[in-house]
């Protein structure tokens, strides 16, 4: 359900705890990004208690999400002027409370002169929320960064100190402020996601067109789509014809065609043509509603560093506390004890991780890049072994003859006519490729007058009053057809020998084509770091070492599912982390073996989305060595920001322990991590695919000069 009034992970971390001890909940995960709570239980929960326990938290049950593409861009627009000018605010109130406040001793006047029970009631008024949320925890018996804050304006006014008290409230409400600041750059990429989908759709009902909610719509509906509208369903054309924008699903900028019989999807956009669409999937079950909830649910996925960071954050503030009664004991200073406790911050602690994971996250789902979690962003960053399937990933899956030789003086185009022609009610993908070649050529074909399939071998059919047979070497029989095309054999080709009359006329050779951007997806791959890749295929080792050769991999052929599964174990042993690349169906079991799943071309496919931790919407290998740069930049900025989440955090508790920093400096420097971690991971926001190239250029260019032939094609040990 999504919920509203969750503003800092320390925030979410008490509400699943909450929402976890209901009667009859299994689990409960609060998702900081998406702004939504997921409660497993054994049966339907107690509403009822869930808005209790939302409203004990200072939450609420929110309504469904109507943002359009307006609300996107404006929001975009508005969000760096409030961060811009919450951060100039924050530095003038510290600016007018130093200099007024202390140096100019209007504290001092206002102790003297201000009555002790008012300056608490301005304490207490001022820091009403603060004071009420520390209650709430210290009823959970946790302690909070607003524990901490409270202690120490509290002590400040016991003290007589009450506009110090006064000043740290202020702060605290600041920095209240400035974490649901962060929260929402966070979100962002999440939001520009379902702005993405239209709330309503033109449905034809009682022979008209009828605007109503997408909820309203159902399975077998048609959907009108105008020239320029938004889809809202995924669904088969069956009308029209269109220009489809499908980079909200693909990340692919060039628009692809569409007409009656193609599939389209939620969330792409029309132009130079309307469309009928009838819905096959609707809302969160279409391919874009899937993207969206892996998005949304890859919060859940922690990564290690993530794990790590939330157990330095639960021992940190019990460690403050120790300190600051250390402090005391030492110095006896109470201003510095007061400083210690104010300075401290746990947020930014548990705000390092996620913070870039879900900037990542959103940004490379915009790109076609489905990633599903923090957990293996971080596999990803730290892969040096990749494993690759051959058939619909290095190749398109699709056969394409590319040698025709003429044996019996017809010429290419005679040997490809009747090929083609006794192919013709073939459905094998050989015979797909044959009537393509022809097709293409211009070559028309004759209608077989007797046709017959043989199983494993080929087809006969009697075209122009000839009995002609298109199949494998052992039809040529003892024409000497054995010693013909041996050569385009050994370069993994299947071949396709053609007779008319028992005599041999031709050899068609067919290959599954390559990818044409493979080699520049490897040679990236390998100044990256890559350095063991290899080629995992069922063909045999002709096949194999053909494509192998060509790309400069090592190869293992003739493998069945199982022996893949195999080789990424024993790899798995050696200490490696290994990444596995196939079509996501057939390669499964490897996908879900391997550390890492990487799965080509996905769009709409249930079981390559689900078998896969990473999916690639679109046929395009480029994205491979684009997921590993993002992977590892990501956890470049956790790192960084973990690293200065740490330094900023002791240097300002020593400067509080030794009394250097006072009360009121302290307030605000807590406030101010949050605006370093937010504006460091907002930079994952805007990843940019030509930073692959540079680097890829730098690697080159800086590499001994006998490692640059390797950096541009790697070479490895055939295995």
């Amino acid at each position: 359900m999504r919920i509203r009034g969750v503003d800092c992970a320390e925030c979410a971390a008490g509400l699943e705890n909450a929402l976890a001890r209901l009667s009859g909940v299994r689990t409960a995960t609060v998702l900081l990004g998406a702004e939504k709570a997921i409660i497993s239980a054994e049966g339907p929960p107690d509403m009822a208690a869930v808005e209790k326990v939302l409203e004990a938290e200072g939450c609420s049950i929110a309504p469904p999400a109507t943002a359009d593409r307006e609300s996107m861009r404006r929001g975009r627009s508005t969000f760096g002027r409030s961060v811009l000018g919450l951060l100039g605010m924050i530095v003038l109130s510290v600016v007018l409370v130093t200099v007024i406040g202390e140096r100019l001793g209007a504290f001092k006047l206002m102790e003297r002169y201000v009555p002790w029970p008012i300056g608490w009631a301005i304490v207490l008024a001022g820091g009403f929320p603060v004071i009420r949320d520390t209650l709430r925890a210290a009823w959970r018996r946790q302690v909070t960064t607003g524990t901490l804050m409270t202690l120490g304006a509290v002590a400040a006014t016991a003290t007589g100190q009450w506009p110090v008290g006064m000043v740290v409230m202020f702060f605290m409400r600041v920095s209240d402020y400035v974490e649901r600041f962060t929260g929402e750059k966070g979100r962002q990429a999440l939001r520009d996601l379902v702005a993405m989908t239209p709330q309503t759709a033109l449905v034809e009902r009682d022979g008209g067109e009828h605007e109503v909610a997408l909820a309203e719509v159902g399975v077998g509906d048609v959907v009108v789509v105008r020239p320029g509208a938004t889809i809202p369903v995924d669904g088969l054309v069956v009308g029209g014809r269109a220009t489809v924008d499908q980079a909200s699903i693909t990340g692919e900028s060039m628009p692809v065609d569409v007409a009656p019989g193609d599939r389209v999807f939620a969330a792409t956009v029309t132009s130079g043509g309307g469309l009928r669409v009838q819905t096959e999937r609707v809302g969160v079950d279409t391919t874009f509603g899937r993207v969206i909830r892996m998005v949304e649910e890859a919060e859940t996925h922690r990564a290690d560093v993530q794990r790590l960071a939330d157990r330095v954050a639960g021992w940190y503030l019990p460690v403050v506390v120790v300190l600051a009664a250390l402090t005391f004991l030492i110095s006896r200073n109470l201003s510095a004890v007061v400083a210690v406790l104010v300075v401290a911050c746990a947020c930014s602690f548990a705000l390092a991780t996620p913070m870039a994971i879900l900037a990542s996250v959103g940004a490379a789902a915009r790109r076609g890049l489905l990633i599903k979690g923090g957990r293996y962003l971080e596999a990803l960053a730290r892969a040096d072994a990749v494993l690759i399937d051959k058939t619909g990933t290095l190749t398109t899956g699709r056969p394409r003859v590319t040698d025709v030789i003429d044996h019996g003086g017809l010429g290419e185009d005679g040997v490809l006519r009747l090929a083609a022609s006794a192919e013709r009610y073939s459905e094998h993908p050989l015979a797909e490729a044959v009537r393509a070649l022809a097709l293409e050529r211009g070559i028309s074909l004759q209608m077989p007058d007797e046709f017959e399939a043989l199983p494993g071998a080929g087809v006969r059919a009697r075209v122009d009053g000839s009995m002609v047979v298109v199949g494998s070497r052992r039809l040529a029989g003892g024409d000497g057809g054995a010693m013909l095309g041996q050569e385009l054999e050994a370069q993994g080709k299947s071949l396709l020998f053609v007779q008319r009359d028992q005599r041999l006329i031709g050899i068609l050779a067919a290959a599954d084509e390559m990818r044409p951007e493979i080699p520049e997806a490897l040679e990236e791959l390998g100044a990256l770091g890559v350095r063991h890749i290899e080629l995992l295929t069922g063909d045999h080792e002709r096949v194999a070492a053909s494509i192998a050769g060509q790309l400069g991999v090592a190869y293992r052929a003739n493998l069945l599912p199982e022996d893949k599964i195999a080789v990424v174990r024993d790899l798995q042993s050696q200490g490696r982390t290994v990444v596995v690349i196939g079509d996501g169906v057939n390669d499964a079991p490897a996908l879900a073996q391997a550390n890492i799943g990487i799965a080509m071309g996905v769009t709409g496919a249930d079981v390559a989305i689900e078998a896969a931790h990473i999916a690639l919407m679109r046929d395009d290998w480029r994205l491979v060595p684009e997921a590993f740069a993002i992977a590892r930049r990501t956890m470049r900025v956790v790192k960084l920001n973990l690293g200065f989440t740490i330094i900023y955090n002791m240097l300002g508790l020593a400067l509080a322990a030794t009394g250097i920093l006072p009360p009121v400096l302290a307030a605000a420097a807590q406030s101010l991590p949050d605006f370093g971690i937010v504006g460091n991971s907002a930079r994952l926001l805007h990843q940019d695919g030509q930073r692959r190239t540079s680097k890829l250029q730098r690697a080159r260019s800086s590499a001994p000069r006998g490692e640059r032939r390797w950096i541009r094609r790697p070479r490895v040990p055939r295995a």
